[in-house]
Parts: structure tokens; C-alpha cells; sequence
């Protein structure tokens, strides 16, 4: 089992018709989560507006945290409350970066995950500085950052990434244009 903090991402579609329902159930799941030892967080990614797919997400300071959590009776007996709000969930796994950017096999490139990240890090670090800013100028350097990366760390984490991620899947996991061979002349119209 590894150390490192694991992510378990659930994908489930939900009628409109059933939404608070829905919520409601998932707000007394993440309370049942939190009960649990090796619980980081949780949150959710409500669908854009013509879709229904909600993502949820938990995430365990390792795998045998979360295999408790997963394996426990009042998980099970949770699930089975929800029978009924929504379609067979999917699930997917992750450690590390992989929590945002999918399995090695469909992994974007590096420079594409940092791209990103920054277009969520930059605004959201902007608005916290233009907010908190004038408050902090006063503080130290080390304990300005500290401030701010404490404060904007498990948003960037469970909200804005995923998010921009989310937003970008479609350019994230868009196929590497093909190199022409050298030589090569582009084909006439």
C-alpha cells in the first residue's frame, strides 16, 4: 500500500428532479468520511448546466485510510440509503497529479498540467492578494505566505484545479498534432 495521499473520484448522473435529495445524501456521506481517521477532504463538481453528471471527490492521507473508509459498514449502509438518486456511479482512483490529470495512459503533457494549473492559481492568488492584501502588508514575508498558501492551498486542491481542469478537458487531452516528416510538403488545395 502506498503512503502517498489518494484521491477516489466518483462520477455520478442525477435527474434534476432529485438534485437536493442528492445533496442532502452527499452532505451526510462527507460527514461519515470525516468521522474516519486519514480523512483529508471531500467535495463536489456540480454538472454544467445541459449535463447531469456530478463529481464528487474524497481524498485520504493513503490507501489504507481510505480502504477503511471504502470497506466500512456505515459506507455501506450510506450507499445503500442513496439507491435510487442516481446511475451506477464510476469511479477512478488517483495518487498525487494524477488526481487532476487522469491515469498514465491519458496523462497530458507536463507543460499542458502546468498551463492549467497557473490559469487557476493566478486569478484566484490575484483576487486573495487584492482582498487580503492591504490587512497583510504589515506581516513579514514568511508570514504572509504562510497565510495565504494555508488559506488558498485546499482551495486550489479540491475547487479550482479540478475545476480548471474540468473546463480544459476537451485541449488537456486533445491528440499531439503529427510531425511532418522533413522533406515533407504540405498537400495542395
Amino acid at each position: 500500500m502506498s503512503a502517498d495521499p489518494v484521491t477516489l473520484m466518483v462520477a455520478r448522473r442525477v435527474s434534476r428532479e432529485r438534485y437536493s435529495d442528492f445533496m442532502a445524501w452527499l452532505r451526510e456521506g462527507e460527514q461519515l468520511a470525516a468521522d474516519f481517521p486519514g480523512y483529508l477532504g471531500s467535495g463536489v463538481l456540480a454538472p454544467p448546466p445541459e449535463d447531469d453528471e456530478f463529481q464528487m471527490i474524497f481524498r485520504f492521507a493513503d490507501e489504507s485510510t481510505l480502504s477503511a473508509w471504502e470497506h466500512s459498514a456505515s459506507r455501506r449502509a450510506w450507499l445503500e440509503r442513496g439507491a435510487g438518486l442516481f446511475e451506477q456511479p464510476h469511479e477512478h482512483r488517483a495518487l498525487g497529479l494524477d488526481a487532476w490529470f487522469g491515469s498514465a495512459d491519458r496523462r497530458p503533457p507536463r507543460w499542458k498540467q502546468s498551463v492549467a494549473i497557473w490559469l487557476a492559481f493566478f486569478p484566484v492568488s490575484l483576487g486573495f492578494n487584492l482582498c487580503f492584501g492591504p490587512w497583510l502588508a504589515d506581516l513579514p514575508l514568511v508570514l504572509r505566505i504562510l497565510l495565504s498558501t494555508l488559506a488558498l492551498t485546499p482551495l486550489m486542491t479540491y475547487w479550482f484545479i479540478p475545476l480548471s481542469t474540468r473546463l480544459l478537458a476537451l485541449w488537456l487531452n486533445a491528440p499531439a498534432p503529427r510531425a511532418r516528416r522533413p522533406g515533407a510538403t504540405a498537400p495542395s488545395r
